[in-house]
């Protein structure tokens, strides 16, 4: 399959480099060139520097005879104005656009756009472990707590996630490091760059953003409110 990625970001690098492993035709556009520096050693198809939702990118890209278009970028905005274009303009059949914020998912389905939520999926893998498939950590269901999704600080790099955490109103549950995510426990330690998905109570927003020097992405999921 011929498939355009919009986003060169981890998730986008992941998946350019799996697909061309798989042995698929790729094309990666991203506005920023350094960033195809994430793409691995084993991805041989295309880059193009510019913005996923620009005509004139994206037929250098090839959107033409694309079969697939993904939209993974850290906007949800401009993820939904390519996955726009290239439905609307180009006829590509399937297009997959990555969303932040689950509430917005309604909208895109309106769009005729499919939807990934990272947040919804890690909401459901500790959901899973809550209910008893897995342990993660000592947790209870509270409906004002909503998930978070911050990039560490040199204020948190460095430290244990028992050193950072605030009883019952913040707890860091999942780490996502060089394009993998794992579940940590009190002794993991945050380094440079992860990217942490927490869960954390409305109140603390605020508090975790001045303690800790960070840009807090907050969300409610559906079905679930991610417990601390």
């Amino acid at each position: 399959m011929y498939i355009v990625i919009s986003g060169c970001g981890r998730v986008g690098a992941q998946l350019a480099t799996m697909l061309s492993e798989d042995g698929h035709n790729v094309v990666v556009i991203d506005s920023d060139g350094t960033s195809f520096r994430r793409l691995g050693a084993s991805f041989n198809g295309l880059t193009v520097v510019g913005n996923g939702f620009d005509e004139r990118v994206l037929e250098k890209a090839g959107i033409q005879d694309a079969d697939i278009f993904v939209a993974v970028t850290n906007l949800d905005n401009t993820n939904i104005m390519a996955g726009q274009v290239a439905k609307k303009l180009y006829n590509v059949q399937k297009v997959i656009s990555r969303v932040y914020y689950p509430d917005r998912e309604k909208t895109y389905h309106k769009l005729g756009l499919e939807t990934v939520c990272g947040t919804t999926l890690v909401a459901r893998r500790i959901r899973d472990f809550i209910l008893g498939r897995e342990y993660v950590a000592e947790v209870s269901l509270d409906y004002s707590t909503q998930m978070a999704e911050i990039k560490a600080s040199p204020t948190l790099a460095g430290k244990r996630v028992r050193d950072v955490e605030i009883k019952n109103e913040f707890k860091p549950v999942v780490i996502i490091r060089d394009e993998k995510s794992m579940i940590v426990d009190d002794d993991t330690r945050i380094l440079a760059d992860d990217m942490i998905i927490a869960a954390i109570s409305a109140s603390a927003v605020a508090k975790v953003m001045r303690y800790y020097g960070v840009e807090v992405r907050t969300t409610t999921t559906a079905g679930i409110s991610c417990p601390i």
